[in-house]
């Protein structure tokens, strides 16, 4: 029999499985069928395109005129040096936004991404080779990294750069491939829900979980808008959202935290009545109901749980029953 609902379930669970350094698989569910994907593509969206990462954006080499130039002693010419350069990934070690380094290689030498690491940066591509440099060869260069996301050509870079330096085609992006897959998972009976299966891996410059994190984020910030135009404060604010969690973290706790008499705690287990979620549930009338459970047990639950801050009958928001009754039927097998 199909259920009448007045709002859409939401997902309970999220699992985190690291397959390595640069790669994660982020699951979400159980969704109502259709919203997984509802979620998936935007934040697919945003970690592609709103994910903050490092890229060289000027490069300035000594006895190099432009981009064509080639360099004495250095197999390759300046065109094929930056097509290198940009396969060699950068992090800027402290909080700033952009520096500037100065690099000095000669001498008969392969010239590696891990060569370019100092105090100032770290390089996640250690072995994406250079350059290639003779025995009297030298190569001197000075290289800006900046922090950015997505893409900028170096047509819009080149009205801002440095004078002597030639600016490069940044590509911030620090994902090398961000998926996803839209699973169905079975939820009282019903194998019409739906689950998210997040596949993120990195180039080394940033955490994936971290990313994702960011996505999600982001993604508030920009529906912020309708929280503050429309009176939806409670769907944007942290704060909502930490107290609905808090609070279902406070109802699934056992029984056995309310302190209960021994008569008062077995009958409530003979029940199959275990955990503090089970008693908020219920009316009064219900409880009343409980075999062997007298006026004075009654009267001692009814306390206890007025005390906790969820009395008999507690009226909660929709969000947060969904969620409540998800767990409980998880628990209870």
């Amino acid at each position: 029999m199909r259920k009448i609902k007045t709002a859409p379930h939401l997902p309970t669970e999220m699992t985190i499985e690291r397959r390595g350094p640069n790669s994660v698989v982020i699951s979400i569910f159980p969704f109502e069928s259709g919203y997984g994907i509802t979620l998936a593509h935007p934040l697919k969206r945003l970690l592609l395109s709103s994910s903050v990462g490092y890229a060289p954006t000027g490069i300035k080499i000594a006895g190099a005129r432009h981009e064509f130039d080639s360099i004495r002693g250095v197999l390759e010419d300046v065109s094929e040096l930056i097509i290198n350069l940009k396969n060699i990934r950068f992090k800027i070690k402290d909080e700033s936004k952009k520096v500037v380094l100065h690099y000095a290689f000669s001498g008969h030498r392969e010239v590696k991404g891990a060569d370019l690491q100092n105090e100032l940066v770290e390089v996640a591509s250690p072995e994406a080779h250079l350059a290639t440099l003779n025995s009297d060869g030298t190569l001197e260069f000075s290289l800006i990294i900046e922090k950015g996301m997505g893409y900028v050509p170096s047509e819009s870079i080149r009205p801002v750069m440095e004078e002597g330096y030639l600016p490069l085609d940044a590509f911030f992006m620090p994902i090398k491939k961000a998926v996803y897959a839209i699973e169905h998972v079975l939820v009282e009976d019903s194998p019409d829900y739906e689950k998210v299966v997040f596949e993120i891996v990195t180039d080394g410059q940033a955490d994936p979980v971290t990313l994702f994190k960011d996505a999600v984020e982001t993604m508030y910030r920009q529906m912020s808008i309708f929280g503050k135009e429309l009176g939806i404060q409670a769907a944007f604010t942290d704060s909502s959202a930490d107290e609905s969690e808090s609070d279902l973290k406070k109802l699934l706790v056992s029984i056995d935290d309310l302190n209960l008499s021994a008569r008062s705690h077995n009958c409530l287990i003979r029940s199959n009545i275990k955990y503090v979620g089970d008693l908020v549930l219920m009316s009064e009338k219900g409880l009343a109901e409980v075999k062997n459970l007298g006026k004075k047990s009654l009267d001692e639950i009814k306390q206890r749980l007025e005390e906790y801050g969820f009395p008999v009958g507690s009226e909660l928001p929709e969000p947060l029953l969904s969620a409540l009754k998800q767990k409980l039927t998880q628990l209870k097998g």
